[in-house]
């Protein structure tokens, strides 16, 4: 089989003249969006960027072949300066990365094509991805949804409550998923349990009702959770749970129509 008869799931592998013939009902385009920053002392600045990757290359290997999708390229930096304290951090401003965005996804509305999920992997990314989805909606007539790879759950008992609750950046499951996806860049000998003052404060940085703030304020050492605990194995779990869900997802979008959300009105 040649190259190009290959099932292809890369925007960036389609000539100009293929994209006609997209069926713009079926097609659904995947925007990820990442971030470069630190994340603690056992951990890459590319955690956030690495994990999203991994995820679509699982993604890849396992879409169902009924299901179109066309990847965009990986927007790695987003808007973080939550993290700006931290030597390696690379931040947009939140004008510029949902500016940037948002022309890409209105060069893909001019491709013909009206469908488009957002991915993300940096929590300092959701405030903008909602306010990206909804400007493509009003200016494009695109459908949007907006995702983050935690939104499809976890495996049942792997981590702990804690965790769950209070590991929100380079925690057990950022490091499982690293360890998993780049355990060359992992440096187990210098994770530790990261304990987040949200768990004693009396306005908690996390949760419907939340206090702004910026990585130190939960950990001096810039990330949170048992990454102590972390296993590979854990991850591969994690990832092929997560990238199912997804695609549970993406098969219910693909038959949703692009004229409108309902289907019918109730009475």
């Amino acid at each position: 089989m040649s190259r190009l008869a290959e099932k292809r799931y890369d925007w960036a592998e389609f000539r100009t003249t293929e994209f006609a013939d997209m069926d713009p009902e079926k097609t659904i385009v995947i925007l990820p969006t990442a971030a470069v920053e630190q994340h603690g002392p056992h951990l890459p600045v590319g955690v956030d960027q690495y994990i999203n990757e991994g995820m679509l290359a699982h993604l890849r290997a396992t879409c169902p072949e009924d299901i179109n999708i066309l990847i965009l390229p990986v927007q790695a930096v987003g808007k973080s300066n939550e993290h700006i304290h931290a030597k390696g951090t690379l931040t947009y401003t939140a004008k510029t990365a949902l500016d940037a965005w948002t022309e890409i996804g209105l060069s893909v509305a001019r491709a013909g094509l009206k469908k488009m999920v957002i991915v993300n992997s940096h929590g300092g990314n959701l405030d903008l991805i909602s306010i990206l989805g909804r400007e493509l909606r009003v200016q494009a007539g695109m459908m949007v949804v907006k995702c983050q790879w935690g939104n499809f759950g976890k495996p049942e008992g792997l981590y702990s409550a804690q965790e769950s609750t209070y590991g929100i950046h380079g925690g057990d499951l950022e490091t499982s998923l690293m360890l998993h996806f780049k355990p060359h860049l992992v440096d187990m000998s210098k994770a530790e349990d990261f304990r987040s003052t949200a768990e004693t404060a009396p306005i908690s940085p996390i949760g419907p009702v939340n206090l702004a703030w910026v990585s130190k304020d939960l950990n001096p050492k810039g990330t949170v959770g048992e990454a102590h605990l972390a296993t590979a194995e854990k991850g591969v779990a994690t990832c092929a749970h997560q990238v199912s869900g997804f695609i549970d997802m993406l098969k219910e979008f693909r038959d949703l129509s692009s004229e409108g959300y309902a289907r019918t009105i109730p009475d």
